[in-house]
């Protein structure tokens, strides 16, 4: 069975250099976080424009940043630094909230989805479909951050308050032409 990844905090990652990135700020707005994704994803070049899938994963960091780190709160701010290459994709998403302080438990919670999942025992996957703390509401499972694990293969990395992430994805440099062969 291959390594489990984790979440981290580590405020001194790399990857929170917010060297040569743009910058956009967003009230905390539920309604909003789509426009606000397509405003941030629209300056990503066309070779790495998976665009579902990029802009998905945005619009999910996004989310929990305006629901769990601001609870929704229209006088808060979500602060957004981005950048976009042909090779990669980074992101850096901070909220004005506490942070997020069960992620030992989420770590937990994902090893042990993991490991039934490696082993097939499909009875004890069903105690880890969602993860759930007395926060929660019946919309809350962790997908998101199930996906993000996969999806930012650079590195995905929580600041030292653990009220933001910044992650990276490195894409695969595409060949564009045809090849002549003599």
């Amino acid at each position: 069975m291959e390594q489990i990844k984790e979440l981290k905090a580590d405020g001194s990652s790399p990857l929170f250099d917010k060297t040569n990135m743009l910058y956009k700020e967003f009230p905390s707005d539920f309604r909003q976080i789509r426009y606000f994704t397509l405003l941030i994803v629209q300056s990503a070049p066309p070779e790495i424009k998976e665009l579902n899938l990029l802009e998905q994963q945005i619009s999910e960091i996004i989310k929990n940043a305006v629901k769990h780190g601001n609870h929704s709160d229209i006088s808060k701010k979500v602060r957004v630094w981005y950048y976009f290459s042909p090779e990669e994709a980074r992101l850096i998403v901070e909220d004005e909230g506490e942070g997020f302080k069960d992620l030992e438990k989420w770590n937990e919670f994902n090893k042990k989805r993991i490991e039934c999942l490696h082993a097939q025992n499909f009875d004890e996957l069903g105690n880890y479909v969602s993860f759930r703390t007395e926060k929660s509401d019946d919309l809350d499972g962790g997908n998101a951050l199930f996906a993000a694990l996969e999806y930012w293969n650079g590195g995905f990395v929580y600041n030292d308050k653990r009220n933001g992430v910044a992650m990276k994805k490195t894409f695969p440099k595409r060949r564009h032409g045809i090849s002549i062969e003599e």
